[in-house]
């Protein structure tokens, strides 16, 4: 992979006679750089694309010298601290070799060795915001895990992470949600409670995160895991402002306009997604996809069970569909083994009932409902229905205007709105929005 031959070599020919190398214990595993004598052949070889390659990080003093065996022997022994001998891989890779060759020569795993480096990376970039005693802390051993999962926080946030986790003695999974609690906060500018909570705080953050996972339990009837979401949030959050409202929703307190009353009454969550969001999630759904316009033929006609089987998880459904959609494991679609079913509307005018009219109702939008649950019966739930108009394919409608035109039975009950993602900071679509 990384192995470079005769055609391709990017240096000027040495001006000495060729010496052969050091004897190695390892050098069948390298192919030799070529020494050609032509100056032309060179030029044009300097030409050539080059992919670019991280600089290996700075070594201490007493590794500047080693030898390829001499670096394979410290990393095979684990000689001397984690972040000393860790640059020492991507120099390796630098000469050649490949994960796995180094996994057989050193016995450290290939997952490993990726995040030894990353950690290694992580740490430097601590040095230079952080205190020392911080960075000390990240000496031991089994540190490599939890500074690897701050990897996805720029400088700051990192240093401001690291401490909250030195105070609260994370280990690397509660460091996983830390760093993605900071990291999504931004993105969920809008959602319900969202200005209470402090984004330079790392337990806002995180509190922040089990808050919404809250809003989510409660939206499914889910009161007990709703309640041990908010204990969650109040032991992780810092500032007073995002304490009282964790406190607020704990004890069921309510403050004005009664958003308490707003999310009892309305079980429909409205998510946007996150770039990666998919890639980071640990359970993953996944439904048949519709088209709104083919209206209810292809809701009825859709798989009615799927799930992961065998030891790869290999998908399985009780019979073949064109389109799927594979969306984070969240609260609402988690548990919907039978009967979920997601459509694909390529704009969300005319078919969510928005209370205000500056949303993005010219975006495409899924809506994820549950065919088991057809009958209407809840007056503010909202089902998925087809459109009265012609040629208007299906939109979702509240429970109490389906009863006053006298509709029983609709193609099933929403369960949740999934918007797409964005780049920039958009407003997330709350509760309150709907009519």
């Amino acid at each position: 992979m990384f192995s470079i031959t005769a055609h391709i070599h990017h240096h000027a020919p040495p001006s000495t006679s060729f010496k052969p190398p050091k004897p190695l214990y390892v050098s069948a595993l390298i192919i030799p750089p070529s020494s050609s004598s032509t100056s032309s052949q060179s030029q044009k070889q300097q030409q050539l694309y080059q992919p670019f390659r991280r600089p290996a990080p700075p070594l201490p003093s007493r590794y500047r010298s080693l030898d390829t065996n001499e670096k394979i022997e410290i990393l095979a022994s684990r000689s001397g601290s984690w972040f000393d001998y860790a640059p020492l891989i991507p120099l390796l890779v630098q000469e050649g070799f490949i994960s796995t060759t180094i996994e057989e020569l050193t016995g450290i795993p290939s997952v490993e060795q990726n995040r030894l480096v990353v950690a290694a990376q992580v740490r430097d970039s601590l040095i230079e915001s952080a205190l020392e005693e911080i960075v000390s802390f990240f000496d031991s051993p089994g540190s490599p895990e939890i500074l690897y999962e701050i990897r996805i926080l720029n400088t700051p946030q990192r240093a401001a992470a690291a401490r909250f986790i030195i105070s609260n003695e994370f280990e690397g999974k509660q460091s996983a949600e830390l760093a993605k609690s900071m990291k999504d906060f931004s993105r969920r500018y809008g959602d319900r409670g969202w200005e209470c909570f402090d984004a330079d705080l790392p337990g806002d953050c995180l509190a922040f995160m089990y808050y919404r996972q809250a809003q989510e339990y409660k939206s499914t009837s889910s009161p007990e895991l709703s309640k041990s979401s908010l204990e969650k949030a109040l032991k992780v959050v810092e500032s007073d402002r995002a304490r009282e409202k964790v406190m607020d929703d704990l004890l069921g307190r309510s403050k004005g306009t009664s958003d308490t009353d707003l999310t009892d009454s309305v079980r429909v969550p409205i998510i946007r997604m996150a770039y990666g969001e998919v890639a980071d999630s640990s359970i993953v759904v996944v439904f048949p996809l519709c088209r709104a316009e083919m209206r209810e033929l292809e809701v009825e006609d859709a798989p009615w069970e799927c799930g992961m089987g065998g030891e790869f998880g290999v998908v399985e459904a009780e019979k073949g569909w064109r389109r799927w959609v594979v969306l984070p494991g969240w609260a609402p679609v988690a548990d919907l083994e039978k009967g979920g079913v997601a459509v694909a509307f390529p704009k969300a005018r005319g078919i969510l009932p928005w209370r205000s009219k500056e949303r993005d109702v010219d975006e495409e939008i899924l809506v994820v409902a549950d065919r088991s649950r057809k009958g209407v019966e809840q007056d503010e739930q909202f089902y998925l229905v087809v459109s009265s108009g012609n040629g208007e394919g299906m939109k979702v409608e509240r429970g109490a205007k389906l009863k006053e035109m006298g509709v029983k039975i609709s193609l099933g009950t929403v369960v949740l709105v999934v918007r797409p993602p964005r780049e920039e900071l958009n407003e997330q679509s709350a509760i309150e929005d709907w009519e």
